[in-house]
């Protein structure tokens, strides 16, 4: 079973997804702020990190900074943003850390996130 970790701190979302993605067949770890997420990530090893660029204390570039780090256990593990911040720049800045995908939430119903991730698995 693969492990996703949805890093989101919208906690209707974060039920959503995680239930979407469950029944999907992954196992889902979450956490609501990139630090949590840190930890998580280097911790458990996750398939796939779905990140949300927008958190509370520290955002999701951060987040990306922190683990795309060459002495960070977690730097190979894929990362696929899904935010509503919808900002070229910011879209450029998590490219530049090789992020898979950069998903606007708000051009997509949860059914299609699900599919985009199913999809990345399957071309994996």
């Amino acid at each position: 079973m693969k492990k996703i970790l949805l890093i989101e701190d919208e906690e209707m979302l974060i039920r959503m997804y995680e239930d979407k993605f469950s029944r999907s067949g992954f196992e889902v770890v979450t956490a609501r702020t990139s630090e949590e997420g840190i930890g998580l990530a280097e911790k458990g090893q996750p398939d796939l990190i779905v990140l949300d660029i927008i958190l509370p204390n520290k955002s999701g570039l951060f987040f990306l900074k922190q683990i795309k780090n060459k002495n960070s256990s977690a730097k190979d593990i894929p990362v696929i943003v899904f935010s509503n911040y919808d900002n070229p720049e910011t879209e450029e800045a998590a490219k530049k850390f090789g992020i898979e995908d950069y998903i606007i939430k708000a051009n997509h119903d949860p059914e299609e996130i699900v599919e985009k991730i199913n999809n990345y698995f399957a071309e994996k």
